[in-house]
């Protein structure tokens, strides 16, 4: 069969891809952007790529008429702006798309939503819904609350707040009551759901086997870690004193922690679990999930992170139209160093950021990271995905991923934290030579205050980062 996939380049959609491919289909992944798309290459003999722009009518023309199933798996809930109105144009849109193929089952991933006061959120993924159920096709919602998996936001966070306060006073709606769900079960029911005529023309919630409240999900999670918490809470945080705080304390972005904090008001517990039986499946316990979520982390197989969508950072943009680095107008600080041994400076070279830090000056990236996060910014809690690979489109620290050849030698990161004009650097072996190259268009007068108030800093830490990456140790 032919399935179309949207949000492939998603957490959930690159992990739901393989299972796919697995299962013998054909898939046709849709993207906004082919340049940050990466399958694995044992996949790629059975995927066609689309570059398509849900909101853009014209770039959905180019969806093949032979498609037999699809799958939406798009949503904008960290994004800025009206994310309301611009779900529901992207779902009407695309099934208008549909009508001119010969789709016979189309699966949505949703939230669940049975409470009569939903947050901002909830409504607009039940309105996405309503307009792709007017289509021509059968057609399945799946509602999932809380999903746990290494690199899921709602895990991530979670390890944030407990891995990083040993006491935490928090906000009443750590008392609501959810059903939180295992990745690995969220692409079992989706796999299993399409074509499955027992599934046509309903919304079925899907959860693991456990109620808990947002509280005992924290500590819980100690528990698994073996690390003691002590949990207060508090009446008097306001909505917005609690986003400032995951905000703060976690690597969330803010537009996604004001999402979060709305959403975890409202309960999110399954009605029945009937679909269990349907298709067959008995999903994890919570403590499973989070254990095989670590499982996964420490053997470096995080297939997908939401860290690396470009929501986590509040900016929309093409890795395309970044790729080309500017000079005119721009400042540079170049500087050239021997390479040692090339294998072992290309391998330092992607391994850098996160855990690994920036081979110099670590305390001053994390004071930089710091003021980031106090403007609004990402902050350098979003770290990395896997400890040595990099690939177009992931989300490095404060920076994104435009280029990464390894067999080139060349690595090339556009800055995402907050910068009065915009920035690039660059890692190129050229010969035996690594050249090391940070570009700044200045916006304006403060732009050029600000690279000449950072250049004392630059020199040292470039120097050293240099310098550190070409020593054979």
């Amino acid at each position: 069969m032919k399935i179309l996939l949207t949000g492939a380049t998603g957490y959930i959609g690159k992990r739901l891809l393989p299972v796919l491919i697995e299962l013998g289909h054909e898939v046709v992944c849709c993207v906004r952007d082919s340049n940050r798309f990466n399958p694995p290459e044992s996949l790629k003999a059975n995927i066609t790529v689309l570059q398509i722009d849900l909101l853009d009518k014209k770039s959905l023309e180019s969806i093949p008429e032979d498609i037999d199933g699809a799958f939406y798996l798009v949503h904008s809930m960290s994004s800025a702006g009206d994310y309301e109105s611009m779900e529901e144009i992207s779902a009407i849109n695309f099934r208008n798309a549909l009508q001119n193929t010969q789709v016979k089952h189309v699966v949505y991933l949703s939230g669940i939503v049975n409470e009569t006061e939903l947050s901002k959120h909830l409504t607009s993924r039940k309105n996405v819904e309503v307009e792709l159920s007017k289509g021509a096709y059968n057609f399945t919602t799946l509602r999932a609350g809380i999903i746990i998996g290494s690199g899921s936001a709602s895990f991530e966070i979670i390890r944030d707040l407990v891995e990083k306060l040993p006491v935490m006073v928090t906000p009443k709606w750590l008392h609501t009551k959810c059903q939180p769900i295992g990745i690995s079960d969220v692409i079992a029911f989706l796999s299993k759901t399409l074509f499955h005529p027992a599934t046509y023309n309903q919304n079925f919630d899907i959860g693991g086997p456990d109620i808990l409240s947002y509280k005992n999900m924290l500590l819980d999670f100690g528990k698994v870690r073996n690390l003691k918490r002590s949990i207060f809470v508090v009446p008097i945080m306001t909505p917005k004193l609690s986003s400032y705080w995951l905000y703060f304390v976690t690597s969330t972005s803010y537009n996604l922690a004001t999402s979060l904090v709305h959403s975890m008001k409202v309960e999110v517990v399954c009605r029945d679990n009937k679909l269990n039986t349907i298709l067959g499946i008995e999903p994890l316990s919570y403590t499973s999930a989070l254990k095989r979520a670590f499982s996964k982390i420490e053997n470096n197989e995080i297939i997908s992170s939401w860290k690396d969508a470009y929501s986590s950072s509040g900016l929309n943009f093409n890795v395309s139209d970044f790729i080309q680095v500017p000079s005119f107008g721009c400042f540079k600080d170049k500087r050239t160093s021997t390479v040692e041994n090339q294998e072992n400076c290309i391998n330092k070279i992607w391994s850098i950021g996160g855990n690994t830090g920036w081979y110099y000056g670590n305390w001053l990236w994390k004071i930089r990271g710091f003021l980031d996060k106090l403007t609004g910014g990402v902050g350098l809690r979003r770290g990395r995905t896997s400890e040595n690979e990099l690939n177009t489109g992931d989300a490095l620290d404060f920076w994104r991923v435009l280029y990464a050849n390894k067999e080139e030698g060349r690595l090339l990161l556009f800055a995402e934290m907050k910068l009065p004009g915009e920035a690039w650097l660059e890692f190129r072996i050229v010969g035996n030579q690594l050249v090391q190259t940070a570009t700044f268009r200045p916006l304006g007068l403060l732009g050029r205050l600000y690279w000449y108030s950072v250049l004392p800093f630059h020199g040292f830490i470039f120097k050293g980062m240099i310098t550190n990456l070409t020593k054979n140790n």
